[in-house]
């Protein structure tokens, strides 16, 4: 492990792969498990970095993808790096881009759906903005239609730019619909050459940046739903020099612990594993249960800013009439500045008038009710009560 990442682990539990530790960077540490919000464009949006680190953000992950285009990677570099830009003083991941510049031009966004199902059909040949090659990603602007490309060193050169704590390596995005042969040669061909690629200009830039401080990276695991490739994906990272482990590409909901745990099995015991794109509570439980470390996601920010609010029974609509008149908080179980102090008639009032407000408040409650869910199972792990503690939240939460 180098200087610029350190992990240790604290407690196990019995039984499952789970654990409790700590991750160490020069930006300070993160307990895990830990949920690490999406801050885009360095900004989750709607929030300050101070009501942020307000909701019990230990961190934030941010996207070369986006910040390339948008003000550019160099201007990030100026400013001294993204904790500088954003004024966040705790630690900081960047994804690779490479999700942003497969999905967005190949055309699928989100539409396809962790059970393999489609909801609007991908782009034809001529409106895609996305073309892979074995070398890298061609690919149009979303913004303005101009033309990049992304190789495993520019996004490395990128990522280097922007200064995050946590990188991780440049791999290709697949789908539930490609075919089990395509995975073997996007594997063969494309994830695993462009690791070791990615690997080795981080280490030349670690070098070669030393008035910047050190850089963590982390190998991508790809294989979708198939278990041998995920378990030779692991194989492969886990013998290189990486920092960490991140569990990437498309996998089916209805056995997601399962697969967690196929690559778990494989990779480095004493490495932190970061799963990409998790947020729902019983996807939470199930990757805890087998092996990750942390997670990210932008849905608790989306649905909030959608009138969409967790609590213990469940998501509830803000902008249903039955609040219109509801002068109690919106969930008194909480302890979001926005329970403490809003009531359920104000946040209604503001969805239903389209005040920027409603954002800001919708996104405090849900940024802090999935990390205060982790943070609980966090230490449900350390005191050995997690299996009660998981079947008493997820009866309660899924009892409708």
């Amino acid at each position: 492990m180098s200087d610029a990442l350190t992990f240790e682990i604290h407690t196990r539990l019995d039984g499952a792969l789970a654990r409790t530790g700590t991750i160490t960077t020069p930006h300070g540490t993160i307990e895990t498990p830990a949920f690490i919000p999406v801050g885009t464009k360095a900004t989750l949006k709607s929030l300050t970095p101070e009501q942020l680190e307000g909701v019990g953000a230990q961190a934030v992950l941010a996207n070369a993808y986006h910040l390339y285009l948008r003000p550019g990677s160099d201007i990030l570099d100026q400013a001294g790096g993204l904790n500088a830009f954003m004024n966040w003083n705790k630690p900081t991941f960047t994804d690779s881009g490479g999700f942003q510049v497969m999905s967005l031009g190949v055309g699928f966004k989100k539409v396809i759906d962790m059970d393999g199902s489609v909801s609007e059909k991908p782009l034809t040949k001529k409106e895609r903005l996305a073309w892979i090659d074995n070398e890298g990603v061609t690919f149009k602007s979303h913004l303005d239609g101009s033309k990049h490309r992304f190789t495993p060193e520019v996004s490395m050169q990128i990522q280097h730019q922007i200064g995050a704590d946590i990188t991780f390596a440049f791999d290709e995005l697949t789908t539930l619909h490609d075919s089990y042969e395509y995975q073997v040669e996007s594997l063969n061909e494309r994830t695993h050459p462009w690791a070791e690629r990615s690997l080795a200009e981080h280490k030349r830039l670690n070098i070669e940046r030393s008035h910047r401080p050190p850089q963590a990276l982390f190998g991508v695991v790809q294989g979708a739903n198939y278990e041998d490739l995920r378990r030779e994906c692991s194989r492969f990272l886990g013998a290189m020099d990486f920092d960490g482990f991140g569990l990437g590409g498309a996998l089916a909901k209805k056995n997601i612990g399962e697969i967690v745990s196929w690559m778990c099995e494989e990779l480095p015991e004493d490495k932190p594993r970061h799963m990409l794109g998790i947020s729902e509570p019983d996807d939470i439980f199930a990757c805890i249960e087998n092996g990750a470390d942390t997670f990210d996601c932008v849905s608790p920010a989306r649905v909030g800013r959608n009138g969409a609010l967790y609590t213990r029974d469940g998501r509830r609509n803000i902008t249903n009439a039955k609040y219109r008149n509801d002068f109690t908080p919106f969930d008194s179980e909480c302890d979001c500045y926005t329970c403490l102090h809003y009531t359920s008639a104000y946040l209604h009032h503001l969805f239903k008038s389209d005040e920027l407000l409603s954002n800001t408040l919708a996104t405090i409650h849900n940024e802090r009710f999935i990390i205060k869910l982790v943070d609980d199972i966090r230490a449900s792990i350390a005191d050995a009560s997690f299996y009660t503690f998981k079947q008493s939240f997820l009866d309660r939460y899924y009892a409708k």
